[in-house]
């Protein structure tokens, strides 16, 4: 069984037992958090309007961390203009535990 989750403003697609990076959480490390479902799959499929009812997904927090490095470098030819700035993107590294249907 799989379900589609919306966090973050981004979709993904979980089972049980998957480790997920989505966007930084305000939770502390082992901290229970629940999606709510926008599509089960399985043997049957159901679909939500938006949400399907009944149904959640509950995942873990494991830890608070920060993504590769992306390098931000702007110039203009022959004006002498240089920026270079650098950006980590923070996550929040989840297991998902369970898989609530309706």
């Amino acid at each position: 069984m799989y379900a589609i989750i919306a966090t973050g403003g981004k979709q993904y697609r979980v089972s049980e037992g998957d480790v997920i990076h989505i966007e930084k959480l305000e939770n502390e490390v082992d901290d229970e958090v629940t999606f709510p479902v926008l599509l089960l799959g399985g043997k049957e499929l159901k679909v939500g309007k938006p949400y399907v009812e009944g149904a959640n997904v509950i995942g873990k927090v494991l830890k608070q961390v920060k993504g590769e490095k992306i390098v931000v470098f702007k110039y203009k030819s022959k004006k002498n203009y240089r920026r270079k700035a650098g950006h980590r993107q923070l996550y929040t590294r989840v297991q998902i535990t369970t898989i609530n249907e309706a």
